[in-house]
């Protein structure tokens, strides 16, 4: 628990030091030219071990060091901001406070309502949270019927749920949690506070090393597409972020940040 403290320290103090903003500031959607004339893109992402976090002073993660490649080539500055809350991720974006959601995320069908998605960049699904001691262990998504399920409120888990009650046909509970993010809920269902968790893999495994009773074998969906959201009024943005994902995810300088990431032991 001390290591989720000082994280909840430092994710605090980013927030500090990045949000010095006027309460009664408004904001409004940008597009890409808006953007390169501020010379600022504003980005919302999740202070976790694989998209944004610091390390001896300085910040790493594969959504922070893929962005910061795209705005150095634009010749512009990078501000990501963490936020825990999935939630008010999405409602900053929509809003304008932030141009984009900088954080690779599974492209259902209800975000699209919301956001504009880029080209793929990542492959992961998500996963059951559980004990290895559990006495109801789930073995496939047909034990999940009657059991409950905590999620992070508003995220792409809620959705592939609601599809697998109608699989399995019978009920699944669900309940949404709200500022927490994945290393907590994996805490959460370590200390036995609740029983099961829907993450996704990528982020799961970052954190599982640390939590020793826990189990993730089992699959709650197939292979899916992450990708990043964009602002619904910013298109020239969004194209100009696929041209460029097109062209830099062929390269070797790509694949060195995506195994640094995805593919450690």
């Amino acid at each position: 628990m001390k290591y989720l403290f000082a994280i909840a320290i430092v994710s605090s103090a980013i927030i500090l030091l990045f949000s010095k903003k006027k309460a009664e500031e408004k904001f409004y959607p940008r597009d890409y030219n808006g953007i390169i004339s501020s010379g600022i893109l504003r980005a919302v992402t999740e202070y976790n071990a694989v998209s944004f976090y610091v390390e001896n002073g300085s910040i790493c993660g594969f959504d922070y060091e893929l962005l910061n490649a795209f705005t150095k080539e634009k010749g512009i500055k990078l501000e990501m901001i963490p936020e825990m809350s999935f939630d008010k991720r999405l409602k900053e974006v929509c809003s304008g406070k932030y141009d984009m959601m900088a954080l690779g995320t599974a492209t259902t069908s209800q975000l699209k309502d919301s956001l504009l998605f880029t080209s793929p960049f990542a492959i992961g699904k998500l996963v059951l949270i559980q004990r290895t001691d559990s006495k109801d262990s789930i073995k496939s998504t047909l034990d999940l019927a009657g059991k409950t399920i905590h999620i992070i409120k508003n995220s792409p888990a809620g959705m592939r749920i609601n599809n697998l009650m109608n699989e399995i046909a019978d009920s699944i509970h669900i309940k949404e949690i709200t500022d927490y993010s994945t290393e907590q809920l994996l805490a959460m269902v370590s200390a036995g506070d609740i029983d099961y968790a829907v993450c996704d893999e990528i982020t799961t495994k970052a954190y599982i090393k640390h939590f020793n009773n826990l189990n993730i074998d089992t699959d709650i969906s197939f292979n899916q597409f992450y990708s990043w959201g964009v602002n619904r009024n910013a298109p020239v943005l969004l194209d100009s972020l696929n041209i460029w994902l097109e062209r830099y995810t062929k390269t070797k300088d790509y694949k060195t940040l995506y195994d640094k990431y995805f593919n450690r032991k």
